[in-house]
């Protein structure tokens, strides 16, 4: 059954190895393996990510993948030390405060990777 699946995320990437060292370094998920089509595989959590070489311009301008974190701005701080930068923007509704937008039951934090997908950080507020 799909509901005990686990799942993989594949996002395009039109360098796999400079992703992979963004995946590593920047977001610190540890690389599994490498496919035969040049994919290259990290840990995420129960699932996967796979970074899949396609080519320029197969990036979302819309939020790809979304890491659900505990201290929203704990995980900022870290990411930010290891050289991401995140988006802040003042627009539909949505306005980011040290990087980070209020949600109302939760917290979110948005940044590219190396590639152009748009990743984000949020934190489900209790």
């Amino acid at each position: 059954m799909l509901t005990e699946s686990t799942i993989t995320t594949m996002l395009p990437v039109t360098d796999a190895e400079r992703a992979g060292r963004f995946y590593a370094d920047s977001l610190g998920l540890r690389r599994t393996s490498t496919g035969e089509d040049g994919t290259v595989y990290f840990e995420a959590g129960a699932g996967s990510i796979g970074l899949r070489p396609m080519p320029a311009g197969s990036q979302s301008e819309n939020t790809a993948l979304s890491f659900e974190v505990g201290d929203l701005a704990a995980e900022v701080r870290v990411l930010e030390d290891r050289g991401v930068r995140f988006q802040d923007f003042e627009a539909d509704g949505i306005k980011t405060v040290g990087h980070i937008a209020d949600l109302g039951k939760e917290r979110a934090a948005w940044f590219t990777d190396s590639e152009g997908n748009v990743l984000c950080l949020h934190e489900v507020l209790a």
